[in-house]
């Protein structure tokens, strides 16, 4: 057995953070399900944006789809729901194995919504009905606003993996905003099984401190803060509130490790792998990632702790040394945000360039 098979056999489930045309055509995401037990994956415009500028898989469909008419989102939506209906039903005998916990796939709203929780409200709807696919999520960011448009595409049946949190209050909003849906799910008298998962970013939080503090704390704090958030995940599983919309048939919104690619080069590459391994969780990394904990990552037997386990004494020895966990929090969402708008922005001006292209050569 592999390791990625004993972390599956652990209880935790490993998606892929990437999805290209090429990805799919060449049977890699299938072998992925099969030899290292890859039950789902997620999308990011910076993803689909080197997958249009690095290779050719897409030039006939744009070309097609520039003869129809199409251009900017609508095209770029286009697609990415292809590429997504395709890797969903790889992924549909273990969303039915699984009654739906596992086996989903994700796709992002604009960016430029994540402030907008009408208009976030509005395309996640859209969307998920374009894709026409039972286990596919629509990314929502787990800002003050998104809070709004979480609940409300719960309300309204739309799964949803909330991203961009990067604290435990983060988690618990994003959670919070969850329960409400299905609550009012509940009071309506419609089915409570609409699924979630909320994105927590690690590696950011490592990179961001790297440099400015003592050399016993790096690539600690990343790790002290999933920490911190599994216990006010599993906290929450154990509240009365939880367990009333459980007792009516909810499911849990799973807690989803995001951001797991190492970024400091002199730490190991499957670090953040080997130390968030927990049940009930989802860890999704990149491809290189994924082959390199498949090739030499180890299991402990130890797992993320119930309590906590040393986080909040990691976090207070980061604070001697000057940072203000709350604070950095609010920057790297903030800052999250701004550079997914960025590669939104890349990205449509790589369709349109690559539109412009393939149409002169015609």
């Amino acid at each position: 057995m592999n390791p990625t098979q004993q972390l599956h056999q652990l209880g935790q489930s490993l998606w892929l953070d990437n999805i290209t045309r090429g990805l799919l055509t060449s049977g890699t995401l299938r072998r992925y399900i099969r030899d290292f037990s890859v039950t789902g994956l997620t999308s990011n415009p910076s993803i689909f944006d080197l997958a249009i500028k690095n290779s050719n898989f897409y030039d006939d469909a744009i070309l097609q789809k520039r003869k129809q008419g199409k251009s900017g989102e609508g095209l770029f939506f286009e697609l990415a729901i292809e590429d997504l209906r395709q890797a969903a039903d790889l992924f549909r005998p273990v969303h039915d194995a699984t009654s739906g916990m596992d086996g989903w796939v994700s796709l992002e709203v604009s960016p430029s919504l994540a402030y907008d929780a009408a208009g976030t409200i509005q395309e996640a709807v859209r969307l998920h009905a374009q894709a026409q696919r039972p286990n596919l999520f629509i990314k929502i960011p787990g800002t003050s606003e998104g809070h709004a448009a979480i609940e409300e595409a719960i309300f309204r049946g739309v799964p949803v993996n909330v991203t961009l949190l990067f604290s435990a209050a983060h988690y618990t909003g994003a959670a919070v905003a969850y329960l409400r849906g299905i609550e009012r799910r509940i009071a309506a008298g419609l089915d409570p099984k609409v699924h979630s998962v909320a994105s927590m970013f690690i590696s950011r939080w490592d990179k961001a401190v790297m440099g400015k503090v003592p050399k016993e704390l790096q690539d600690r704090l990343g790790i002290a803060i999933a920490k911190r958030t599994y216990k006010a995940y599993r906290d929450l599983l154990a509240s009365p509130r939880w367990s009333k919309v459980a007792g009516a048939g909810a499911q849990p919104q799973r807690l989803l490790w995001a951001s797991t690619g190492t970024k400091d080069p002199k730490a190991s590459d499957v670090l953040y792998i080997q130390a968030l391994a927990a049940p009930d969780t989802i860890n999704t990394m990149p491809e290189e990632t994924l082959l390199a904990f498949a090739d030499h990552g180890k299991l402990s037997g130890q797992v993320l702790p119930l309590d906590g386990g040393d986080a909040e004494q990691v976090i207070a020895a980061f604070a001697k040394a000057g940072v203000d966990d709350e604070q950095l929090a609010a920057d790297l969402q903030r800052d999250g945000a701004k550079s997914f708008v960025a590669s939104w922005r890349d990205l449509l001006d790589q369709v349109a360039q690559k539109s412009a292209t393939l149409k002169a050569a015609s």
